[in-house]
């Protein structure tokens, strides 16, 4: 009955609810037990042999632990995730059927032109991209981090279907840095859905990295989880997980998906076709285009950067989410050369200059809006002064326009699809008007 799905629902919450407050105080107990320091006067001798090998079983003994701890986190997982897994093998049993059929029945030769124009010979529904990148050179193989088939993005272990060009992309390439942020995405999304046991939404690839959001009823992320949520990011890794693709039909995902409110939005208002395509990659299930990485272990260095909220969709009306944010690479050099960056960004921030030359200041009561001080308003005005020379010296003339308009305009314009999600918008008699995101005077 409903009533009974509403109890087990709630039960689910408390139980998640406990998990976490027995996570925080083992992490809280673990900050604040101190070191023990050397007896007074003592000095402290450098490690002999027997302490490099109790050191290390230590060592040993973390990571055992936390492999238990992530197979205890396993079994704590959602209810849905169990049932989510169920309905999937069903469904990939029919898919590896199918695939074989057509290997048995359809193969046939088919010829593969390569990007320096040589061309090889393979078989539709057998020859993969991977196979074919293993047989140019193993190195190729293993830095290749998705194909393009016919100039579109395929998966490496996905079986071609006729005669094609290939392309193999590495990360240095940026149609291969988005897939593998992507794929990134997905690990973040499995360590969120098992931690917090919320519902998914979106994790898309953005410019620097890759975000998910995640609906978690009356509570928020605390950046004092990023460590515990890495960890699950790395056991994920470890495990080499492949990603799997399967087309289904959109009744059976909204069946599969029945528990996800935001999914089943997405595929009743977003998916206008009657299959779609899902991925996964250990437990997580995600509806998703693609294409993906061969498997987890493909990402070598991992960070969970920051967390904010956000609404659904950028509406202000809509339920609030929280998106934690991540970056990756293919190896721990290339992390540390963008850590390096970061930090040195930070020394430029306009914020901490800003501040620090008493120049402006921000505030919470007027988000994104700058506080001139003397100093910055003199430096503001002389700047306005030049650029207004340089208009008459060019024969321009200056018009003023309004700095808000109804959400109409963004939408012919194109800049409500895009940046809606963070427009300052408000509603007036049941319209809805937003503050301009860029500097065109609006006609």
């Amino acid at each position: 009955s409903p009533e009974l799905q509403r109890l087990r629902a709630e039960n689910e919450k408390l139980r998640y609810r406990l998990l976490h407050l027995r996570r925080s105080l083992a992490a809280e107990l673990g900050r604040a037990a101190p070191a023990q320091p050397p007896a007074g006067g003592e000095k402290v001798s450098s490690a002999s042999p027997a302490d490099a090998v109790v050191q290390i079983k230590e060592e040993k003994t973390k990571e055992n632990e936390a492999v238990n701890q992530h197979q205890n986190d396993l079994q704590c997982m959602p209810s849905f995730i169990e049932d989510r897994l169920k309905l999937y093998e069903v469904l990939k049993k029919e898919h590896d059927a199918l695939l074989a059929y057509r290997a048995a029945n359809q193969s046939k030769s088919i010829k593969i032109t390569l990007t320096d124009g040589e061309m090889v010979e393979g078989e539709s529904w057998r020859t993969t991209p991977y196979q074919l990148a293993v047989g140019i050179s193993q190195v190729l193989a293993s830095n290749a981090v998705i194909a393009k088939v016919n100039g579109e993005l395929w998966d490496l272990d996905r079986p071609l279907e006729g005669d094609c060009t290939l392309e193999l992309l590495t990360f240095d390439n940026e149609e291969a840095k988005a897939v593998y942020w992507h794929s990134s995405a997905h690990i973040l999304g499995e360590a969120m859905e098992g931690y917090f046991g919320g519902c998914l939404c979106y994790g898309p690839p953005i410019e620097n990295g890759f975000h998910y959001d995640m609906y978690i009823e009356d509570r928020s992320v605390s950046s004092t989880e990023f460590p515990l949520l890495e960890n699950r990011c790395k056991n994920i890794i470890k495990e080499k997980q492949a990603f799997e693709r399967l087309e289904v039909k959109k009744e059976i995902l909204l069946d599969m998906f029945k528990y996800n409110k935001f999914k089943c939005r997405i595929l009743n208002e977003k998916v206008k076709t009657p299959t779609t395509t899902i991925y996964r990659c250990g437990p997580l299930i995600d509806l998703c285009k693609g294409p993906h990485v061969r498997h987890t272990g493909k990402i070598k260095a991992l960070k969970i950067v920051k967390s904010s909220s956000t609404y659904w969709e950028g509406k202000s009306d809509m339920e609030t989410l929280q998106r934690i944010y991540g970056i990756s690479f293919p190896d721990n050099k290339m992390m540390k050369e963008w850590e390096k960056v970061q930090e040195e960004a930070k020394n430029r921030d306009h914020r901490k200059i800003g501040k620090e030359q008493e120049l402006f200041f921000f505030h919470d009561l007027s988000p994104g809006s700058c506080f001139f001080l003397p100093r910055g308003a003199f430096l503001y005005n002389t700047l306005m002064d030049f650029i207004r020379g340089e208009y008459r010296r060019r024969n321009f003339t200056e018009v003023v326009s309004p700095n808000i308009f109804n959400s109409k305009l963004w939408e012919a314009s194109g800049h409500w699809q895009h940046y809606s999600e963070n427009m300052f918008s408000f509603e007036i008699e049941k319209e809805t008007f937003a503050l301009k995101p860029m500097n065109c005077p609006g006609h």
